[in-house]
């Protein structure tokens, strides 16, 4: 009897042993576990997670090498953290897992010690964060390749590689392996744009560097765009070509000044002592909305070279039965210019320019505008070389003197009182204006021009008389008898500058021991004249401003 009854009192016992057993596992850890080197038996969740992290050392300290560079630093700054609540969970899991008679052998103290790892865990991006600060100082950036225009063609100036602190391999490996103690960080290259690349879009933008012949539909009239005008209309970008949409407006803008037969109004015509009129003629002008569109397009595609802008007519405004009987016309006001020791082209250039102005008409309320009653500046419109100011020197072009013309215009204009719309000035002070400094007008076909809006209250009439033996040029404007008075102050210079020092150019066509002066010194000025207008509207005063700058004397020079 008695093995019976021990047996059954030992099933008693177990069951009374596991039941209790399961409660407490439940809720706390067995006997004999340990978290890292923490005891924590018998111990709730909570309490083994604080008992773990009370009993933590520091962050143990970590060397950093790149290059000759070392930094000593807690492993706390590179993202190592002890992940006290991970490994509690561990223990427990661990616990409530095993099997009845395993949870009773705890229970008994018969399962003997459960050692349980520390977890450690590393935040990457602090590490990378870190690393990346203190090795910062070590990187190189790369030069990356440009693309840059060589005078006449698109070129590559090729980039230079750099290197960089290779962080991302250093974090990678204190991530996987947070017992390290040492991390030594490689220096990589640090690549630059390809400079295939480049090269690519620069021979694609190259091979748009050609000359366009521009002609203007439904006439004979053409011009050309060279090929560095051409190159001026686009960017070669390392992401492909792009249009300069301003530059390519402002290129439309110019052809169109040079190829455009504007509609000419009615006017007259000397005839010896007697003015005749001449009929009015429409014009024929470049569809702008249209011709930009057409020319944005030609300009990428590199087979056309030859273009033709689609054109419009225009009417006049002053039909030739609208013109007065000019003896019934009273003299405004008068502008007059000297042109001393000009040379005989420039005397040309001044007389051609004031035949064409004389007898223009400008409508009431209309604007005068000085290129469009000249017509084109041209050898085929009787002008011929002479000097002119362009690109920062006076040189030899086509209608020096042309300005003569515009200057007086300007100053019969301003002095009958009629608004400026558009007036330029020139680079510096020209001898040929004076006395009256800084009352002068500069045009340059195509874009600078003269327009003066006429509000005398009805027709004008210009008339020109050029005394070529006294060199002197008037311009006279005729209209309805005025009420209004002008007076035109000379010159405020509110300041001067010197010139600068001359420069000698070596011209070996020169004989030997030779010099000539091409271009003569003036001070630059910073001034303004004002006009006084009293009417029946009242007195107004406004001002024409005008900054020249200093002028440098230039000399060609032989061989010594």
């Amino acid at each position: 009897m008695k093995p019976w009854i021990i047996g059954c009192s030992a099933a008693a016992i177990l069951g009374g042993a596991l039941a209790l057993g399961v409660a407490v596992n439940d809720e706390k850890l067995p006997p004999q576990t340990q978290v890292g080197s923490v005891d924590v038996s018998g111990l709730s969740q909570s309490e083994a997670v604080n008992k773990v992290k009370a009993a933590a050392a520091a962050a143990p300290q970590m060397t950093v090498k790149a290059a000759d560079k070392s930094w000593t630093l807690g492993a706390d700054k590179l993202g190592y953290q002890i992940d006290a609540e991970g490994s509690v969970a561990a223990a427990f899991d661990d616990a409530q897992n095993r099997s009845l008679l395993e949870k009773v052998q705890d229970l008994a103290g018969q399962s003997g010690e459960r050692h349980y790892p520390l977890k450690i865990s590393v935040d990457a991006a602090a590490a990378a964060q870190t690393l990346g600060g203190l090795t910062a100082g070590l990187n190189t950036p790369p030069k990356n390749g440009k693309i840059y225009f060589d005078k006449t063609r698109y070129a590559v100036k090729p980039g230079t590689p750099g290197q960089k602190v290779e962080v991302g391999a250093a974090v990678q490996a204190f991530a996987a392996d947070p017992s390290l103690r040492e991390l030594t960080l490689t220096l990589a290259p640090w690549a630059s744009d390809s400079t295939d690349k480049l090269q690519a879009q620069v021979d694609k933008g190259n091979a748009l560097l050609r000359p366009i012949t521009v002609q203007l539909g439904g006439s004979q009239r053409s011009g050309v765009l060279s090929a560095l005008q051409v190159a001026n209309l686009f960017w070669v970008r390392p992401s492909g070509i792009e249009l300069d949409q301003t530059a390519i407006k402002n290129s439309l803008k110019n052809l169109s000044g040079y190829l455009d037969l504007p509609a000419q109004n009615a006017r007259y015509r000397s005839q010896g002592s007697k003015l005749i009129r001449v009929k009015e003629e429409p014009g024929l002008i470049t569809d702008q909305a249209a011709a930009l569109k057409l020319l944005s397009k030609a300009v990428l595609d590199p087979s056309l070279t030859t273009l033709k802008l689609p054109s419009k007519i225009t009417q006049p405004t002053i039909m030739v039965a609208a013109l007065p009987d000019p003896n019934k016309l009273t003299l405004i006001t008068t502008g007059v210019s000297t042109y001393y020791h000009s040379s005989p082209e420039r005397r040309i250039n001044v007389a051609n320019a004031a035949a064409k102005i004389d007898g223009a008409v400008v409508p009431k309320d209309g604007v005068f505008s000085f290129l469009n009653t000249l017509g084109s500046i041209s050898e085929d419109n009787g002008f011929v070389g002479g000097l002119i100011i362009s690109g920062g020197r006076t040189v030899d072009g086509l209608g020096g003197g042309v300005c003569q013309v515009s200057t007086t215009t300007f100053r019969a204009l301003y002095q009958a009182g009629m608004p400026v719309v558009e007036r330029n000035q020139h680079s510096y002070r020209v001898g040929y204006y004076e006395p009256q400094v800084g009352f002068e007008a500069a045009v340059y076909d195509p874009g600078v021009d003269l327009k003066m809006k006429n509000d005398t209250g009805g027709l004008v009439l210009l008339r020109t008389v050029n005394n070529d033996a006294a060199s002197r040029l008037e311009v006279q404007v005729w209209g309805t008898p005025q009420s209004r008075s002008v007076t035109v102050s000379g010159a405020t210079i509110l300041s001067s500058t010197p010139h600068p020092a001359p420069k000698y150019v070596f011209n070996p066509n020169l004989r030997r021991g030779a010099s000539r002066q091409v271009d003569w010194a003036a001070n630059g000025y910073n001034l303004y004249i004002t006009r006084t207008i009293k009417d029946a509207s009242g007195t107004r005063t406004d001002k024409v401003e005008t900054v020249y700058k200093p002028w440098q004397a230039v000399y060609e020079i032989g061989p010594g």
